[in-house]
């Protein structure tokens, strides 16, 4: 039987099928609450299906990352703010037709936009996947070290305005890797004799202490009395022929930049967004209407986010770089079901591939048919208290943490990494390069160590491979700070130019 029917044939198993449906469900739900992101739902939910086998489970963890990246859209239309990061740029178009009494229409076109964009992306995964694992099966200890260093730079490189601070967090997460035994010698190191840490901080405790008690406790801080109303008047849901054709340059914009974005590690789809909706508008006849209720700046912007997805998931299985934080948290789990993502895994179970790329199909053509319903009863959710909310997450990741291993020990360290996790977001330190410093500093120490014994460190500066990983690695911790700092000189440059008297007299009178 051939690789394609093989993982096709996954899918005519029943519970699969129940798994993509509870995905679709749970995935809509936390896409249309605000502040709860789609790494939290799959940390979480990684914790109930580890008792599953690896394809079940994988239909729950991949239907929920679809999911969110259509329910997200409804609170960004509705309420102007985004359900998860990857809808930033929805708000842009997408409130401001709501206002315009389109809200049907946008959310319509946002769902089809959004479906669009995921198949498109799901192409790439199916074309690329094996002979990228293909050409990566050549790599070596070095190569190894050097793509998992590329990695985790790219993460932090993109991970917020400070590099230095995504770099610490990485640092972190490298430093938390030690824990447990010596990748090579297999001796306990840092367990400080507990019993529970011979085999490493447990992962599922602290991706959801990370995500999921830092993100309530961050929004139980934050929380504001004021309650924003949902736009209730939708309008007409159906875009007519004009509108239809209108939308047909920004889905091929939208696809192309998230398909290349995707397949930038850490790169996600709030970046695809924004790029595609500022290139859609250089584009359109009608670009004074962008960020004013337009029909091409949310379908290019929709298209975009959503495209990432396939190749966010080939980046992260062919290469085992995660292409964004939930797919960080998705390399987690595949290693707890004996899974090792990389170069290996299309190359010895190409069927894989096609089961991943199958269920995403499955998954995002039923929530399409979810997003067109057209009930209201999303909208009644948006007016719930949020503290009920918060109660259910915080009982949930107990509960699911604790079923992992049975293990109390599994629920301090959650609760220790949630409290971790609150004060890296004060301070502005992105939690996603410590989850996958966690995940890939074993892998780096080993290989590293493999390299250096086979070689010293001529093996590694001698590949041409590895050395332009590394390259690649250093310009994406020094590029950004050099260009934000080029922006700031050139500002302060334009606001220190020279002025007439008669405008900076009143200026300074009022400082």
């Amino acid at each position: 039987m051939s690789p394609l029917a093989e993982g096709l044939a996954q899918l005519a198993d029943p519970l699969v099928l129940v798994c993509i449906l509870v995905g679709a469900l749970a995935g809509m739900l936390v896409g249309a609450f605000p502040g709860i992101t789609a790494t939290m739902a799959v940390a979480l939910a990684s914790s109930f299906t580890l008792t599953l086998d690896p394809v079940p489970g994988l239909a729950v963890l991949l239907t929920i990352y679809v999911a969110a990246n259509f329910g997200d859209r409804v609170p960004a239309i509705l309420v102007n703010t985004p359900g998860t990061p990857a809808s930033i740029a929805t708000t842009f178009d997408g409130n401001p037709m709501a206002r315009q009494g389109l809200a049907g229409i946008a959310l319509t076109t946002s769902a089809m936009a959004s479906a669009v964009g995921t198949l498109v992306g799901l192409v790439v995964l199916v074309t690329v996947a094996i002979p990228l694992s293909k050409v990566a099966l050549m790599f070596g200890p070095a190569e190894m070290f050097a793509l998992v260093v590329f990695g985790l730079t790219m993460m932090a490189g993109v991970s917020g305005e400070n590099v230095l601070k995504g770099l610490a967090a990485g640092a972190l997460g490298l430093a938390l890797s030690a824990v447990g035994r010596d990748p090579i010698t297999g001796t306990e190191r840092f367990t400080f004799d507990v019993l529970a840490l011979s085999d490493g901080l447990p992962f599922i405790a602290v991706i959801i202490g990370l995500f999921g008690i830092a993100d309530v406790l961050d929004q139980m801080l934050t929380h504001r009395s004021e309650h924003h109303s949902p736009i209730t008047n939708m309008g007409r849901w159906w875009p007519n022929r004009g509108e239809l054709r209108t939308m047909v340059k920004p889905l091929g914009i939208g696809s192309a930049v998230g398909g290349v974005v995707g397949a930038v590690p850490a790169a996600g789809g709030d970046i695809a967004g924004i790029l595609s909706w500022s290139t859609a508008r250089k584009a359109s006849k009608e670009p004074e209407k962008f960020g004013k209720g337009s029909l091409e700046g949310l379908t290019a912007s929709d298209t975009a986010s959503n495209a990432t997805l396939g190749p966010s998931v080939t980046t992260t299985l062919a290469l085992g770089v995660p292409g964004d934080s939930v797919m960080a948290v998705l390399i987690g789990s595949l290693v707890i079901w004996g899974y090792q993502p990389g170069p290996g895994l299309f190359a010895g179970q190409p069927d894989l591939v096609y089961t991943i790329a199958g269920i995403m199909v499955v998954a995002t053509v039923l929530t399409l048919g979810l997003s067109v319903i057209r009930t209201r009863g999303v909208t009644k959710l948006l007016e719930l208290p949020p503290q009920f909310l918060w109660t259910v997450i915080i009982v949930f990741c107990m509960v699911g943490t604790y079923a992992v291993n049975n293990s109390t020990v599994d629920v301090a360290v959650m609760l220790v990494f949630g409290v971790i996790g609150l004060f890296m977001r004060r301070f502005g330190f992105p939690a996603g390069p410590v989850v996958l410093g966690l995940i890939l500093g074993s892998l780096a120490e080993g290989n590293l160590r493999r390299a250096l014994e086979i070689g010293g460190p001529a093996n590694i500066l001698t590949s041409p491979i590895a050395v332009g990983f590394l390259l690649v690695a250093l310009g994406a911790v020094t590029v950004p700070p050099l260009l934000r700092t080029l922006r700031g000189r050139t500002r302060r440059a334009r606001e220190q130019a020279p002025s007439s008297p008669a405008t900076t007299a009143p200026s300074e009178g009022e400082q």
